[in-house]
């Protein structure tokens, strides 16, 4: 069958991950809501996050003004496990019906709560609101007028400085809100959605005449006939114990060309796509020449091995073997830890099954950055079905080396690798919890995540394993010696220790600039929608990975040293230390985090990040080396 037509599919996914990577669209059974003139628009409160200190707290945790009953919105286990706690609000408008000068509530803060509020206002927390389910942003224009507008996601607790000339920095707090509700009419029906959530915030110490009558009070400084609004106060609301503030809001309408299905692209396209292409081409380019040459090279130099280790065999005069043929009886010899092995083996294919699965369905637009939690909820779900693939290939390969307590790999198949990042998410979870941070995963999810574990995966592991181990063996193509030969001195450049080293830079130089774009958007709380490019980036890496094992473990071969195994599995995982020492680089030049708890919890979730990466690289590099033994190995005459 001609192979056109996949690659024709697989260059139709490329093209709609890449184009879809910063636009929005439509999702099918995600129905847009369509408002008439007065409907009610309920807006609600997320979590408030700071990039400061990485733990985000929960909007009624500061003294803010309260609706009458607090009601949680049902969220997903990737909302959960990414601490987002969304509530409704005291913000109640109707549609395309402005509002002047609302006063919300009056209220004073207590020591205690001053205290919160001018601590939040230090870290840099910001508010986090959502209105049919845009989140808030708030627009910075640039001095240049040809630079499009930047948007910030979420507005800010306050604002901290020196006010009437005095020398000493204090707190203002934010409350006053004008918001802009941008929406798209059709004119037929007259019905209008949503398509942008905009606001401005102002800090005004709000006056008012009389008694107070609630919100029907008239304030002097904020006037909704004379328009003498808050933009013009000279007196700024400061956060104070026992000082009453009155927090109101502004709510304005504007008639949009922006249609509903494009409504996110002012969140997608806040990155500029130029880089991303221009890393890719440049990473593509560089692979594509590296991988022409070696592929050359490798190709004349076994093809002339293959040529005269059959011409030796063919002659009457016996010689003596030399290079990679020499190893034949021992280089599928077991390697020490064989059982490990094949448990690393196995969940590097379930987490490379995972990704898989998860990118096709990203960069097929099924992921919409409207379905809060649903990338972290699909990686979840695509891990706990893909143990079917870590105990089969575990089981495979454990057969491979004469095993026969299968059941004691598939424990560890099972339990190892989300053993010990449990561990530690477990821990990092308790500093979360001991900060009394809403990000700290609920007891009730917690559990949810072990049953999914013990409930789901760990049989599916059981029935992979047992499928893999009751099918016959696979035969090596050569018989191994009963006596080990010796390995002679190598030189210093193949050592183990240096080749592993040098391995792991090709692969990480392959995905440093997406990485970089990534950690962005993790710890700067930034959009990422560009499945496409991560695609294509995946498949660099998948190409990189192999490719740097094969010709390193090559060179190994040609030295006559037959303990390849594990170590063609650290040449290309090694591209995890330079992940995680990257990641270091990162703390400290982009990063302004000053609490050590926030610290611990960033390299805690970014050596989490790293032991992934080790297994996903080390397991292609592994499997790479090992179809390459097995051809060249099938390839020439061994009596």
């Amino acid at each position: 069958m001609s192979s056109r037509p996949a690659l024709l599919l697989v260059a139709v996914l490329l093209l709609a991950g890449a184009a879809t990577s910063a636009r929005g669209f439509y999702l099918p059974g995600v129905a847009p809501a369509d408002f008439r003139r007065k409907d009610p628009l309920a807006v609600k409160v997320s979590q408030l996050s700071s990039i400061r200190t990485q733990l985000p707290y929960s909007y009624y945790s500061l003294p803010f003004c309260r609706p009458d009953a607090i009601v949680d919105s049902a969220e997903n286990l990737g909302e959960l496990l990414r601490g987002d706690r969304i509530e409704n609000s005291p913000y109640v408008f109707e549609m395309r019906e402005p509002r002047m000068c609302q006063i919300v509530c009056k209220t004073a803060f207590t020591q205690e709560g001053a205290n919160d509020v001018q601590e939040k206002i230090d870290d840099d927390y910001r508010i986090n609101m959502i209105l049919d389910n845009l989140p808030l942003v708030v627009p910075i224009k640039r001095m240049d007028k040809d630079v499009p507008t930047v948007y910030q996601h979420g507005v800010h607790v306050g604002v901290k400085g020196q006010y009437s000339g005095s020398k000493e920095e204090k707190h203002f707090i934010h409350n006053h809100l004008t918001f802009l509700v941008k929406y798209h009419r059709d004119d037929k029906t007259d019905l209008a959605r949503i398509v942008a959530f905009e606001v401005k915030p102002f800090s005004v110490k709000h006056e008012y005449d009389g008694d107070w009558k609630g919100n029907v009070t008239r304030l002097k400084t904020c006037d909704p006939h004379s328009r003498r609004l808050v933009l013009d106060s000279d007196s700024p609301q400061e956060v104070e114990a026992n000082k009453e503030i009155i927090f109101s809001y502004d709510v304005n309408f504007e008639e949009s060309e922006i249609k509903w299905a494009s409504r996110w692209d002012t969140y997608l396209l806040m990155t500029d796509d130029q880089i991303h292409w221009f890393s890719i081409v440049n990473s593509l380019m560089i692979v594509l020449f590296l991988s022409g040459m070696v592929a050359m090279i490798m190709l004349r130099t076994l093809y002339r091995d293959i040529t005269k280790y059959n011409q030796l065999d063919s002659q009457e005069d016996a010689q003596e073997e030399t290079g990679w043929k020499l190893v034949h009886g021992d280089v599928f010899r077991p390697p020490v830890r064989a059982e490990l092995l094949c448990v690393y083996a196995g969940t590097g294919v379930q987490f490379f099954g995972m990704l898989l699965v998860t990118l096709l369905f990203a960069i097929l637009g099924l992921l919409s950055p409207s379905n809060r939690g649903g990338l972290m909820t699909a990686m979840l779900l695509s891990w706990v079905f893909m143990g079917l693939l870590a105990g089969y290939s575990s089981a495979r390969l454990y057969k491979v080396f004469k095993g026969s307590e299968w059941k004691k790999v598939t424990v560890k198949t099972a339990t190892l690798f989300p053993g010990t990042v449990f561990a530690i998410f477990f821990v990092l979870n308790a500093l979360i919890w001991g900060e009394r941070s809403s990000g700290a995963v609920p007891f009730t999810t917690m559990s949810a995540l072990v049953l999914l574990w013990f409930g789901i995966s760990v049989p599916l592991v059981f029935v992979g394993s047992y499928q893999g181990f009751k099918r016959r063996a696979t035969e090596d193509p050569v018989r191994t010696n009963k006596i080990p030969r010796p390995i002679p001195q190598q030189l210093w450049y193949m050592h183990p220790a240096v080749t592993v080293l040098v391995g792991g830079v090709l692969p990480f130089g392959a995905v440093f600039i997406e990485l970089f774009f990534i950690l962005t958007s993790i710890w700067l709380h930034q959009f990422y929608y560009i499945f496409g490019f991560l695609f294509l980036v995946f498949l660099i890496l998948i190409l990189t990975c192999a490719e740097i094992a094969v010709v390193l473990y090559y060179f190994q071969l040609c030295g006559e040293d037959y303990h390849w195994w594990w170590r063609s599995y650290l040449t290309a995982g090694s591209s995890a230390l330079y992940l995680f020492l990257y990641a270091g680089f990162y703390f400290f030049t982009k990063l302004d985090i000053t609490k050590p708890v926030s610290g611990v919890l960033y390299f805690g979730y970014m050596l989490i990040a790293s032991y992934a990466f080790f297994v996903l690289t080390g397991t292609i590099g592994f499997y790479a080396c090992f179809w390459f033994t097995r051809l060249i190995y099938s390839s020439v005459k061994i009596d």
